[in-house]
């Protein structure tokens, strides 16, 4: 198993890198969308949560050519000389494929430039590209200091405005791709009109990943809801991972298996979905984090607080050879001076003993009991 690191837009510069590597990480995810662009959030390390009038950010932040294989190749090149792999980007910017997401009349368009940055990712040598097929996208939390100790983090506080205010026109993904649309809110749709949207998107996309060695990678849905500000989910039970897998077999349609987002779900049993999935050759990488309660109410913990017993899901890891990637993701603010960077350091530093453990086969010891309800 390798143990990487996630990095924001803003963040791929040689401090970033000598920290992630100072943490115990080999390979990195970089997210090419600036979720941030003029919004709220410019500039923040955490995980972006935004607003309800302008989402996280503006679409688009991020320069064309920046997709380039010369451009890939280059960053590639950038994260190798700090020894760091390039193994997975994170998200199509809202700006190339909104119609996509919209069945708007753009659609085709905007499939065929997903294609050709699938197609540059490969030849630029970047084995997976993870993807989030969703409306909303991830919105309707709040920040608060329900982790240990206080800390900062984010979660649900029931059912409230700002996961039930309609999506306004012009947005989509959580991010503003049209800064004059028309005043209004997305038309609603049923989930089985975005399932023919998915449907559609795989089967223009994974033959274009199986020729370029691509593996497309599916986050479920955050938070996993069935409707999001009037928007259906996709993924917001396990079960529903298998019925996106099922579309197009093929190792090519794949899942960025985020487990705290798996455990939040109202249904499931995040052990047995971890267990089918990773049997099945599924998971192309895994965001590791942990949670405390369920949708619509839950809380994201510490790696080592939370209701998930990370050492029990490692050792079914470790049951079925899984040689991939696992990232944090996003944890908890710690009191100091550098809140971000302690509470990063502190995730990885568990993940790196638990990835030890696997390494030298020493014998992995379950929690008999996880916190299962909200403090």
């Amino acid at each position: 198993m390798k143990l990487g690191f996630g990095f924001y837009r803003h963040m791929l510069n040689q401090e970033h890198y000598e920290f992630a590597v100072q943490c115990g990480a080999t390979h990195a995810v970089v997210h090419m969308v600036d979720y941030f662009n003029t919004g709220v959030q410019a500039g923040d390390h955490h995980q972006p949560v935004g607003d309800l009038k302008g989402g996280w950010g503006f679409a688009g932040g991020t320069p064309e050519d920046a997709w380039s294989v010369k451009s890939l190749i280059a960053l590639k090149k950038e994260l190798n000389d700090q020894g760091l792999e390039f193994e997975a980007i994170e998200n199509f910017d809202p700006a190339q494929w909104h119609d996509v997401l919209l069945d708007g009349p753009k659609k085709n368009e905007q499939i065929e430039t997903c294609k050709q940055i699938i197609r540059n990712v490969g030849e630029a040598g970047i084995p997976i590209f993870g993807y989030n097929f969703s409306l909303a996208g991830v919105s309707g939390r709040h920040v608060g200091h329900g982790a240990r100790g206080g800390a900062e983090t984010i979660g649900m506080k029931g059912i409230d405005e700002i996961n039930t205010t309609p999506v306004p026109n012009g947005m989509v993904w959580n991010m503003v791709y049209d800064k004059e649309a028309p005043v209004g809110s997305l038309p609603e749709i049923s989930h089985e009109e975005l399932w023919e949207r998915v449907a559609y998107f795989l089967k223009e996309l994974v033959p274009v990943a199986e020729a370029a060695g691509v593996r497309l990678a599916a986050h479920p849905d955050d938070p996993p809801l069935d409707f999001v500000r009037g928007t259906p989910r996709l993924v917001y039970q396990p079960d529903m991972y298998q019925r996106l897998i099922d579309i197009i077999p093929s190792k090519s349609n794949a899942l960025e298996f985020c487990l705290g987002t798996l455990s939040e779900m109202s249904e499931g049993d995040i052990y047995e979905v971890t267990e089918r999935h990773v049997s099945q050759g599924d998971i192309a990488y895994i965001h590791f984090r942990n949670v405390r309660g369920k949708v619509p109410n839950y809380m994201e913990t510490f790696i080592d607080e939370g209701q998930i017993d990370m050492a029990r899901i490692m050792a079914i890891l470790k049951k079925h050879n899984f040689d991939g990637m696992l990232i944090p993701d996003h944890t908890p603010k710690m009191s100091c001076d550098a809140p971000w960077h302690a509470g990063m350091a502190y995730a990885m530093g568990y993940m790196k003993a638990l990835q030890q453990q696997v390494i030298l086969d020493f014998p992995i010891k379950f929690a008999s009991t996880r916190v299962t309800s909200m403090a």
